[in-house]
């Protein structure tokens, strides 16, 4: 089963992210236009913000050639972007593996949402399994800054670390609740089990499920493979 995921790029030299951060109070959401041959168009919805401000950050931006607007609705803009750049271009000073990054085009994923942000890309997607998610957030770590928000199975809708049963849930809070992963530790085990109204051992083996379930869910995610 594949997964999705919702992360941040944390890379300022990533397309748009010039005019995202000089017009902070607008959100941009951006499609690629893949049926434009070598270098996608970019259509971009924009809400909120300034028009005029919104428009000069796309004139003066760098990566962009230009633009123009093809849709409006209430405070929302939809405009067609050409790019100046190519990505590889665009990031060629600033990544030392350009083979990765043509690598990550090819990967079994769907990236199905990407917001510009000041610092980078916000983006939503699909990963058919573990090892093309790790690539794909291993490549990002190496290369400029990884931040996982949330990794679900697909067609699941919990956030991150649910995989969780409903009672590795009430362990974990009451556990929490009482002070078991307090420094120092304000109650024991045996403080868990009883208010649990069962064994000691039973505590000690659904916390470390559900440890191992939070760490395999997010924190595992993001680490780059150990060197074999």
């Amino acid at each position: 089963m594949g997964l999705v995921a919702e992360f941040d790029i944390d890379c300022q030299v990533l397309p748009l992210v010039g005019v995202a951060s000089a017009v902070s109070e607008a959100t941009f959401a951006l499609d690629l236009q893949f049926n434009h041959g070598n270098r996608p168009l970019f259509l971009v919805t924009v809400q909120d913000g300034s028009r005029t401000a919104i428009e000069t950050a796309l004139t003066d931006a760098y990566d962009v050639k230009e633009w123009t607007l093809v849709g409006q609705a209430g405070d929302t803009r939809r405009y067609q972007v050409v790019p100046a750049l190519s990505l590889e271009v665009q990031l060629g000073d600033h990544l030392d593996d350009l083979e990765g990054l043509e690598a990550l085009a090819t990967a079994d994923a769907i990236i199905e949402r990407i917001d510009v942000v000041p610092d980078g890309w916000r983006q939503t997607g699909w990963f058919a399994d573990r090892d093309a998610f790790s690539r794909f957030s291993s490549f990002w770590q190496r290369n400029a800054g990884f931040q996982l928000h949330r990794l679900t199975r697909d067609g699941e809708s919990e956030p991150p670390g649910n995989g969780l049963t409903d009672r590795q849930h009430e362990a974990l809070r009451i556990a929490y609740e009482l002070g078991y992963f307090d420094i120092p530790r304000q109650a024991s085990l045996e403080d868990v089990a009883a208010e649990l109204d069962i064994t000691p051992s039973s505590v000690s083996e659904r916390l470390r499920r559900a440890q191992t379930q939070l760490i395999e869910e997010t924190v595992a995610t993001t680490w780059p493979p150990l060197p074999k």
